[in-house]
């Protein structure tokens, strides 16, 4: 059975590219475009793997990143963080809040993602 991928991420282009790697890689992909749609994702279908977005409209993914944290069956699920910034202080908080990896998106290569998603739930 395919490991399940929920990406979260407001910017479209983004989104598909990451969505097309990933099923290319035969993993079962779903995606949402801000925080409050991507736990409901989670709800659904509790996936092997989050790539989350930071700034995204009605829920960032700060905020998704504490709710999860308030569910103890979702606690465990790796995430990795997608953002523009590679911010210390960011990413301290995202590793707080359970981030296992990131990806800055200007130094966005696809085959990264898809390297950082095998080290964290393999293929």
């Amino acid at each position: 059975m395919s490991k399940k991928v929920l990406i979260i991420e407001d910017e479209e282009i983004l989104l598909e590219l990451l969505e097309k790697k990933l099923v290319q890689e035969g993993y079962d992909v779903k995606v949402a475009k801000d925080g409050v749609e991507g736990l409901e994702k989670i709800e659904e279908r509790k996936p092997d793997i989050i790539l989350l977005d930071i700034v995204m409209p009605r829920m960032g993914g700060f905020e998704v990143m504490k709710e999860l944290q308030k569910k103890e069956e979702f606690s465990d699920i790796p995430i990795i963080i997608i953002s523009n910034s590679g911010q210390p202080v960011e990413l301290d908080l995202a590793q707080k809040l359970g981030a296992r990896d990131w990806l800055i998106k200007t130094d966005f290569d696809p085959k990264e993602v898809i390297d950082k998603v095998i080290n964290q739930i393999g293929k």
